[in-house]
């Protein structure tokens, strides 16, 4: 319920590796993130600090991750923040920063893609589930109709 949502804005560091895991499928990359801003005195754009994050993906992203995502490629990574710190045994203690992903896509400000649906998985067809019942329901009328038939009512009958 406290989650830290994160969107990132960055490159796609590392090929994907994807597995096929008894919870579903499951894919992993790192993405870097590198800060720009404007250096009034080189009077030109600067690259500041990258920042790597790894980012999970599971199920159905995960299979998509696998067939579309490629190293170098401009994403828009949304999903959870998870901040961890691990020490191993003769090592320094180390933190990493990973997504757990909701949503990855390219960046379309920096490049062009074509989007294609993914296969819908076996199951019921379209054709035989029911269509959803889209109208709005009416206010319950009252004994003696509904309020605004009433109003009407009482503004042509003066």
């Amino acid at each position: 319920m406290n989650e830290t949502i994160v969107c990132v804005v960055g490159n796609v560091a590392t090929q994907p590796v994807y597995r096929e895991l008894a919870a579903g499928p499951s894919a992993r990359f790192r993405v870097a993130v590198t800060a720009r801003y404007w250096d009034r005195e080189k009077n030109a754009w600067t690259d500041g600090h990258t920042n790597f994050f790894t980012v999970w993906a599971n199920r159905q992203l995960a299979v998509n991750v696998a067939a579309c995502v490629e190293v170098g490629q401009p994403v828009v990574v949304q999903g959870r923040l998870k901040v961890r710190t691990e020490t191993r045994e003769g090592q320094q203690q180390w933190a990493s920063a990973d997504i757990d992903a909701v949503a990855i896509g390219h960046d379309l400000s920096r490049g062009t893609a074509l989007f294609q649906r993914a296969a819908k998985p076996e199951g019921t067809p379209a054709a035989a589930r029911p269509e959803p019942n889209w109208e709005t329901p009416r206010p319950a009328d009252t004994e003696h109709g509904h309020p605004e038939q009433q109003a009407r009512e009482a503004a042509t009958v003066t």
